[in-house]
């Protein structure tokens, strides 16, 4: 029949469609992974060639000995701070939220659109105050100023999206462990976060994301290059071998892959956090 032919025809549209904007989409890092393989030389051939002859593997080795500092000091730094504040993340912005969720008490949604508020202030607008106190801390070149914060109520959007999480469980459950003597944080413990796998992959792949690519927080808060993190490490190596862009492309590689990786292995149960959560449009 035409309407099934027509019906074909429009999904194999759709399909190129799709496929094309992918590549497009796509083509960014198909560029780098082509430069980082290439020879010097070669990066700035036109028209460009993506793919390298002979394939430089050597590059991915041959980088790391020209930083300042050796690299792996620069991935430990960041595996650090990306735990660290990870971790206070989920475990602040999990408790503020089911307080938010399931807890009554006065002035509950006062405050969550207090917190919710912060959302709408630029990071520009709380940079001085915030760097100000850090200072009269004693805190500056060191790794408590991007860390610490974190466990002390996470951030904004986590709260959010894990407080739509706890909404959408039914309180019976909650009415029925307190008739057997549970108290709040037993019902949080052995509840709310056993359920919540979903959005808790979701606030991890979001909080893994932000402070692994991090670039202003430690380029304000971290004075020495032996504390620096990879995004201030790849602006020290293009500041001083630019012309190397081969190098630089690997190095970008080496940081991008572990976020790639991760994402393509919580991919699905980020976008079910995302679902369950009412941000999918459902």
């Amino acid at each position: 029949p035409k309407s099934a032919a027509l019906s074909l025809l429009l999904r194999l549209l759709g399909h190129a469609a799709l496929i094309l904007v992918s590549f497009l989409m796509l083509l960014p890092m198909i560029w780098m992974l082509s430069t980082s393989l290439k020879v010097s030389g070669q990066e700035w051939m036109f028209p460009p060639q993506f793919i390298p002859r002979p394939v430089q593997w050597r590059n991915y080795i041959e980088f790391m000995s020209v930083l300042p500092v050796p690299f792996h000091r620069y991935l430990i730094n960041t595996l650090t701070i990306t735990v660290f504040a990870t971790l206070g993340t989920v475990l602040s912005s999990s408790l503020a939220a089911f307080s938010f969720a399931r807890l009554r008490f006065w002035g509950r949604d006062r405050v969550f659109f207090l917190v919710i508020s912060t959302m709408m202030l630029p990071g520009v607008v709380t940079l001085v105050p915030t760097f100000l106190i850090f200072r009269n801390l004693n805190w500056l070149n060191t790794f408590l100023p991007l860390t610490v914060p974190y466990w002390l109520g996470g951030t904004a959007f986590s709260v959010f999206l894990m407080r739509q999480f706890f909404l959408s469980l039914p309180y019976e459950m909650d009415e029925a462990a307190r008739m057997d003597g549970a108290s709040s944080f037993w019902i949080y413990y052995r509840i709310a976060m056993p359920l919540s796998g979903p959005v808790l992959a979701s606030v991890v792949i979001f909080q893994v994301l932000d402070h692994w690519n991090a670039f202003m927080g430690p380029l304000i808060y971290l004075n020495s290059m032996h504390k620096y993190t990879l995004s201030l490490a790849l602006r020290v190596f293009q500041n001083t071998r630019s012309q190397r862009m081969n190098y630089l492309m690997a190095a970008s590689m080496v940081q991008v892959l572990p976020v790639i990786i991760l994402f393509f292995v919580a991919q699905r149960y980020f976008i079910r956090g995302i679902s369950v959560t009412g941000l999918a449009g459902r």
